[in-house]
């Protein structure tokens, strides 16, 4: 039985004649009976109603969590993913379960018709997938999977296994990716990015002629507030930049739509760091691959940085500008390691500062800036905060040595998710939950919150600087 099934199941008992009313689970059950109850055997889903397929960076994050449960599990979470890879490497964002009906979910898999128009890109035959793709914490997440139990991981070759297509994957966003031709990878898509309806999308997708609102129709709105959902403004215009990327047959190029963002970069830079880890345990150690990480984080700071922020802002590739509005994607760098100093000094002062608002006036760290034109304390990231954000910002703030800062940001995530049900988003402000609750990384997030504790003085992205051993 593993460590899930242990904290699921209620022990039989015998009847008494006074029986005290039982204490509530612990968080942890609690967590652990979400990540139960969304599994399907081989991934796990988000959310059952409003996301019933199995998202990429969603699994990277339950991965991270489940690790704590299940290595064996976290190890086939991304294997699954793993298997749905696409020749040019390419990892889609959406794995379809073909057990769940078209209309539960849209764009379905009659939208991206990945099989016949990804054809040339090398599209799986066996699975019907999405053909864009999202932020690359892979690479990260199975390195941590292997720390948690090494020698199921070395006796299966999960590592040995994953290497080469985690390998052709970073290969891909750093070759076919660098749309803006200084060494950063874009993306074509909102969705790619993972915050999909962020403000800072608001000016490069002002370009893109929305499709029709008779051509689709939003599954989302049968499961969550219209109020905390984008508007079909928005959504009009994701499906317009997703049709014209499927009809190009998925090759990648400046569109209407290309953007160099802060935390996709930041989040490969760190998967790198993991990369080089990997080949290490593998005894194919690589000096080139050890040393990209610092030459990205160099590139990340030239055209990212923005001193008058105090923080990265997103780069439109194709007006070869950057986007004047701060959101949170803009302070997730913090968690790289080789981040100069003075940088990472000015990340804690804007988080911490009114935009932000974190130890004063906000709960948890929002999407967007408090102060913007466009801030929406419940609309689906242009205000809420999320806990895979929350939760990478309390790692780096961690690793830059804010412990008084980490640990209340952790209590604050530990509390909130609680009390809100696992939910996908909250409230900043008053930590109301928003969406769907039994959320799969805010359930995993908060297993990995609860065991990596801060007496140990230690965190997940220590494992990326070679101060954890397998």
């Amino acid at each position: 039985m593993d460590r899930i099934a242990q904290l699921t199941t209620r022990p039989a008992g015998r009847e008494i004649a006074y029986d005290p009313a039982a204490a509530p689970p612990s968080l942890q059950v609690r967590a652990a009976q979400v990540l139960e109850g969304n599994w399907t055997g081989t991934s796990t889903v988000p959310s059952r109603g409003l996301y019933p397929h199995q998202w990429s960076w969603d699994s990277a994050f339950i991965a991270i969590g489940l690790r704590h449960l299940s290595p064996l599990r976290a190890q086939t979470e991304l294997e699954t993913l793993l298997a749905a890879q696409w020749a040019d490497g390419r990892i889609p964002h959406i794995v379809f379960n073909p057990s769940v009906p078209l209309d539960a979910y849209f764009p379905s898999p009659d939208f991206w018709h990945s099989s016949t128009a990804g054809r040339t890109a090398g599209a799986p035959r066996t699975v019907q997938t999405s053909g864009i793709v999202q932020p690359p914490v892979h690479a990260l997440a199975a390195w941590l999977v292997h720390l948690a139990d090494p020698g199921l991981s070395r006796a299966r070759g999960f590592l040995a296994r994953a290497h080469p297509r985690l390998a052709a994957w970073h290969g891909y966003l750093l070759r076919r990716r660098d749309l803006g031709g200084g060494g950063l990878a874009s993306v074509v898509h909102p969705w790619e990015q993972g915050m999909d309806n962020s403000p800072c999308w608001d000016r490069p997708l002002s370009r893109v002629a929305p499709a029709p609102a008779r051509s689709f129709r939003r599954a989302d709105l049968d499961h969550g507030a219209p109020e905390d959902r984008p508007t079909d403004l928005d959504y009009g215009r994701y499906v317009r930049l997703a049709a014209d990327y499927r009809d190009r047959g998925y090759a990648d190029g400046p569109g209407n739509f290309a953007v160099e963002d802060p935390a996709f970069n930041a989040l490969l830079i760190a998967s790198e760091y993991a990369l080089a880890r990997i080949a290490q345990e593998l005894g194919a150690r690589d000096p080139e691959r050890e040393a990209r990480p610092e030459r990205l984080t160099a590139a990340l700071v030239e055209r990212l940085w923005d001193p008058a922020a105090g923080m990265f802002l997103c780069r439109d590739v194709r007006a070869g500008e950057l986007i004047p509005e701060r959101g949170v994607s803009g302070l997730v760098p913090l968690l790289l390691p080789g981040l100069p100093g003075d940088l990472a000094s000015a990340l804690v002062r804007t988080v911490c500062g009114p935009h932000f608002g974190l130890g004063g006036t906000t709960r948890l760290v929002p999407s967007y800036d408090l102060l913007g034109d466009a801030f929406d304390p419940h609309r689906y990231w242009r205000g809420p905060a999320w806990f895979n954000t929350n939760w990478l910002l309390e790692r780096g703030l961690r690793l830059h040595g804010e412990r008084g800062r980490a640990d209340a940001l952790r209590k604050g995530m530990l509390h909130t998710a609680g009390a809100s049900g696992f939910a996908e988003y909250v409230d900043p402000y008053t930590a109301q939950a928003c969406g769907v609750t039994g959320f799969g990384w805010s359930a995993a997030l908060t297993l990995d919150l609860l065991h990596d504790r801060p007496a140990r003085g230690r965190n997940g992205l220590t494992a990326i600087k070679g101060e954890d051993r397998a």
